[in-house]
């Protein structure tokens, strides 16, 4: 960067740092290219908003002139028009340096010129080849009066791209022959789009630079064809860049190459010389076809043994011969020579004796002689070594593992297995991630395909090794210290029981509760479901059909924290299932013991229709979309990320920090290569679909780049829905500015729509909100829109086919899979639920309301309670009875006495006797803050008080009668005293609505229960707080309930609470911890019904769920 615009920004580094958001800016940078996807991470990893805006000016400090540039345009597109005008007179332009010379080659000027225009610089390592260099050279200079072509073609990995870099990185050749400039192109394996994706950022770049130069030349927009991009490069290298040169890099396909054929100067590198046939001009060529020169190979390898070449054994020369120049293998040999400098004879007679098979095409390379390279290596291990070498084959590709891993296959300590891999590290036989620690070690894919190749006859007997080297080891149960070993062993032992063809020994292992309770609570349920569909072909389908439903339906409750009981969980899956036999029997051995557990009697009469429940984010859930081949699901919403997921399992493909605010709507291309998002942010992003893992993760506009301009600016205000067009050719967004853009996949640029309002005339530019938008499939230049205050729904037939109940709050989305088996959901409740339509029933439509009552009789169970069709169903245990209408009965003679006083509406009403008189009375409390007693037979009020300021919201009596107490909406709870009729206890502490309140058995204890999920016991005698119940174990929706504390229950000995809320708890009450919890699959429990023996429960959830409870003895 020049010294100016870097003083300057050092100047005005605190008004930057103080107002700017990193976040916003770095968008753009990414999309001018000048800001990597790695170098987004770090800054992104500070903790506060002025740290980020630091790390990104220092990093900008490091940068180039075009950093500066980027950073300048990038405050003008987000309206830091005032920080911005504090940069611009310090603007660069590129000029003429000194005619200084620089270790890696050229001038000051050069040095310029070749960053500006792309050019790589040179390796770390760098071995000079001046002949090549000058040969190519020499060839230039042809281009310096007319246009042509320069083709440098050879082998894969002989250096071509290092040789055309190095070829321009000289004064002379560029003053004389391309004052223009110099301009690289990295093109590869490219299809259409990709091509003109990259001839759109090459024509951006130079039209950059123009500007720069000439400020009276515009930008334009990016062409939308490749015909018009040929035409716009063809204008800018004939009038702009008259005199310049491009470099096209890696061209493996005719086609593309024809794209360039625009009269200009080019020097392309590629493996197939007859590809400049294609095109027409001048054309001269350079050939690197046997790889290094044999002088390069020697200087590799005196290199590698620090001596020079000159001094090097006779046999260095047959070496190089033998393995054709090949860098790669000698670079391989050179390592090894490294460690035994004085075996020249005998690598050379290995690589000439050996005969291996070729490695088969799948592997990563295929190059002449490296399957000899690499014998050749393992050979030069000792006995012991290469036998423990040979061991590794029974590890899966792209996995690193830990020493500790290889300590219990070789039953060696980590210190000594550390040892021996070292000697593999440093014969380049493995390697090493430094990042971890401790140490991960791992192979390339092309060493452990050649292993598996050389050992395929004795896999299954390693991965025998395996298992039972395990078994010994951790004979009293698996590894739970959570480290990269105890990982490796909970994902990988499944994998190693089936290679060794185990299946009695993996039937036992994934048909236990015990190993699904230890594997989901350490790696979490998605991984134990992808074991069950792996290997669902050895495993019994029925049994493998009961655990894999088991955890699809309970992932979401296993993903939580704290962990939930797994065999409480099991208890409420059918009576059928080997998963319920298993969790009844472990059950009843804990209950002998003084565990807690309750059996959900009557779950046959419930119709699951769901068949995963997933927790993808935290927060509110806004769009949930499947990929169009149906594997995977993609999610977003008001936590800012997008995560995409298996559809089998809910295993986690891929999260990311999408967004700066919610992210509204993601959508899948139709070829799913493609992944869109749009949020509040007022951006439109586009992902590449195709790698979805973490560590592969792309941006698009353009694939090849690991972060390039994926990002698509332009709406005011958020954007609320983004889909691709059928043919992947246009991605449509719709904003709440009133505005719909269209613009190509392939192009940043984008066509604005402003619409009319419906039902206005096309006059009328009223602005209104656009929620979504679809491109036809029959005829993709057509558009759909729906407006925030329009909803058309069209359907096939008026017949309901299901209510899915199973969402604990606002629904934002529904999505069919590709074949129609499937319907995914998506809510406020943090969850994406997938449903499979073809268990759907009527039936599901008729649920209870959670009012009821329930008579205990000798256990018998008898429940009444209306449905939503306004019929009373009378349900027990095995019957209903259902009545369309009801009978008032008539109590004696029929007469009621209304009693009138209260200002809002009777909140509910309680019996009081007092003493010593015995008498009962009535009292009533309402949400107009009072509480008052009624004469049962005159009715007339006998008090009136005035208890709270706020809503009256529950009420409880002593069993003695002396007592009432009173909690209410202004946060507090108070006791009264039923002789005095005043209050004897104020009882402040709670940070919400307290709605729920409970006198102990003994009238010594009382229990309240707040909004926020805190239950808290106090001594009713002076009202000091006792305990507050697992303050700390606040669960996803940050309560300690899973929503409000609505009803509480002491057991007949005061030792237990019964709570209930979003779930149903049980608490040692002298504690305050928690003994058990039960997940009913709705939420909103309103009231639950004890058994007096205090050991069945009752009650019924927010979408009219019956359950009926009874302890496991």
């Amino acid at each position: 960067m020049e010294e100016g615009a870097r003083s300057c920004l050092l100047q005005s580094r605190s008004s930057l740092e103080q107002d700017i958001r990193a976040s916003y800016l770095m968008d753009h940078m990414i999309s001018d290219g000048v800001l990597t996807g790695d170098e987004e991470d770090r800054i992104r990893s500070k903790p506060t908003r002025r740290e980020q805006a630091a790390a990104l000016l220092e990093l900008l400090l490091r940068k180039d002139n075009q950093a500066y540039i980027s950073f300048y345009n990038a405050l003008i597109r987000e309206s830091y028009g005032d920080l911005a005008s504090l940069l611009h007179n310090s603007l660069p332009l590129v000029s003429p340096e000194a005619e200084k010379s620089f270790s890696d080659g050229g001038t000051r000027h050069v040095q310029a010129v070749l960053s500006e225009g792309g050019v790589p610089q040179r390796p770390v390592v760098f071995v000079s080849r001046p002949a090549l260099v000058n040969r190519v050279r020499e060839k230039l200079y042809h281009l310096q009066k007319e246009p042509g072509w320069v083709t440098v073609f050879g082998m894969a990995g002989s250096g071509k791209s290092v040789l055309a870099a190095e070829s321009v990185r000289d004064h002379a050749l560029i003053t004389e022959c391309f004052p223009g400039g110099v301009h690289w192109l990295s093109i590869g394996q490219l299809d259409r789009a990709d091509l003109l994706v990259r001839i759109q950022s090459l024509c951006f770049r130079l039209e950059q630079q123009s500007q720069e130069k000439d400020p009276s030349s515009s930008l334009h927009r990016s062409p939308g064809s490749l015909e018009e991009a040929k035409e716009r490069l063809r204008f800018l290298m004939l009038h702009r860049y008259p005199r310049s040169l491009l470099i096209l890099d890696d061209i493996w396909d005719s086609s593309v190459l024809k794209a360039f054929d625009i009269q200009c100067r080019v020097l392309l590198t590629t493996r197939d010389r007859s590809l400049a046939d294609c095109v027409s001009g001048s054309k001269s060529e350079v050939a690197v076809e046997s790889g290094l020169e044999e002088d390069q190979a020697l200087e590799i390898l005196a290199l590698y043994v620090n001596g020079k070449p000159q001094r090097l054994p006779e046999q260095a020369r047959s070496i190089v011969r033998e393995c054709k120049g090949s860098p790669l293998v000698v670079s391989l040999v050179g390592a090894l020579l490294r460690e035994f400098p004085d075996r020249w004879a005998y690598y050379l007679h290995t690589l000439q004796q050996k005969k291996f098979k070729r490695i088969r095409k799948s592997s990563s390379y295929d190059y002449d002689a490296l399957d000899q390279a690499m014998a050749a290596s393992i050979q030069v291990l000792s006995e012991e070594h290469r036998e423990l070498y040979i061991d590794l084959t029974v590890l899966e590709k792209d996995v690193k593992v830990p020493a500790k891993v290889l300590s219990v296959l070789w039953d060696l300590e980590p210190e000594e297995v550390e040892d021996v891999f070292q000697d593999f590290v440093n014969k380049s036989l493995l390697f090493r991630d430094c990042h971890h620690r401790p140490y991960l070690y791992y192979l390339h894919d092309l060493q452990l395909d050649f292993l598996a190749e050389m050992n395929r006859s004795g896999l299954e007997s390693l991965h025998t090794k395996v298992v039972r080297q395990y078994q010994q080891r951790y004979s009293q149960g698996p590894p739970t210290s959570g480290d990269e070993e105890c990982l490796y062993w909970f994902r990988f032992l499944t994998y190693h029981m089936a290679k060794a063809n185990l299946t009695q020994e993996l039937y036992s292992l994934m048909f236990s509760l015990d190993w699904v309770r230890t594997k989901a609570q350490i790696m979490g349920p998605a991984h134990l479901i992808n074991d069950y569909v792996e290997y669902g072909a050895i495993l019994d389908k029925e049994v493998r059909g009961h655990f894999q439903e088991f955890l699809s339906l309970n992932g979401h409750q296993l993903e939580q924290r704290p962990f939930p009981d797994v065999v409480q969980l099991a208890l409420s899956q059918p009576d059928s299932s080997e998963v319920y036999r298993q969790a009844l029997l472990q059950a009843q051995e804990r209950a002998t013991r003084g565990g807690l557990y309750l059996d959900w009697v009557n779950k046959s009469s419930l119709k699951s229709l769901s068949r995963l429940v997933v927790q993808p984010h935290q927060g509110s859930i806004y769009s949930a979309c499947f990929s169009h081949d149906g594997t995977k699901i993609a999610s977003c919403g008001s936590s800012k990320t997008l995560r995409v997921f298996k559809s089998t399992s809910g295993e986690k493909l891929l999260e990311i920090q999408a967004h700066d605010d919610d992210v509204l709507c993601c959508a899948f291309s139709p070829d799913d290569h493609l992944l869109a998002t749009c949020s509040s942010d007022r951006k439109v992003k586009v992902w590449d679909g195709s790698r979805l893992s973490v560590s592969n993760l792309c941006c698009l506009w353009n694939i090849n780049k690991p972060s390039s301009q994926n990002t698509m600016f332009g709406h005011l205000e958020p954007v609320n829905h983004c889909c691709f067009s059928p043919d992947d050719v246009y991605l449509s967004t719709s904003s709440s500015d009133g505005t719909l853009k269209v613009g190509g996949v392939t192009s940043i640029r984008d066509h604005s729509f402003y619409l009319d309002s419906p039902g206005q005339s096309m006059s009328w530019k009223e602005q209104v909100c656009i929620m979504c938008c679809t491109l036809s499939v029959d005829a993709p230049h057509s558009l759909s829109v729906k407006f925030c205050q329009y909803i058309c729904v069209l359907r096939y037939t008026s017949k309901k086919m299901a209510d899915c109940s199973g969402h604990l709050s606002w629904v934002h989305g529904v999505q069919f899979s590709p074949d129609g088996s499937l319907l995914l959901s998506c809510s406020d409740d943090q969850t994406v639920r997938v449903w499979e339509t073809n268990k759907v029933h009527t039936s599901s439509a008729v649920c209870l309301k959670r009012d009821s009552d329930v008579l205990f009789n000798n256990g018998d169970i008898t429940v009444v309670a209306a449905d939503n069709r306004n019929r009373l169903q009378v349900r027990g245990l095995g019957w209903t009875h259902t009545r369309t209408h009801n009978d008032v009965w008539r109590w004696r003679t029929g007469e009621c006495v209304v009693l009138e006083g209260h200002k809002e509406q009777v909140r509910c009403f309680s019996l009081l006797t007092t003493s010593p008189s015995s008498e009962t009375h009535l009292l009533s409390w309402s949400f107009d803050g009072t509480i008052k007693v009624w004469d049962m037979s005159s009715g007339e009020r006998l008090q009136d008080l005035v208890c709270h300021q706020g809503a009256v919201l529950a009420c409880d009596v002593s069993p003695d009668g002396q007592l009432f107490a009173t909690t209410s909406a202004d946060k507090t709870a108070k006791v009264w005293s039923s002789a005095s009729w005043e209050c004897v206890c104020l009882l402040n502490g709670h940070q919400d609505c307290v709605r729920s309140c409970r006198f102990s058995w003994d009238g010594r204890r009382l229990a309240t229960g707040d909004d926020n999920g805190e239950i808290r016991l106090w001594n009713v005698k002076d009202g000091t707080l006792l305990k507050i119940c697992s303050r700390e174990n606040k669960d996803a929706m940050d309560s300690l309930h899973g929503g409000w504390v609505t009803d509480l229950h002491f057991s007949p000995d005061n030792t237990v609470l019964l709570s209930t809320g979003g779930y149903i708890k049980w608490w040692n009450v002298e504690k305050g911890e928690a003994l058990q919890t039960f997940y009913p699959t709705g939420a909103n429990l309103k009231r639950i019904h004890v058994s007096p023996d205090f050991s069945t429960f009752v009650t019924i959830d927010n979408i009219g769920i019956l359950y009926i409870l009874k302890k496991v003895e």
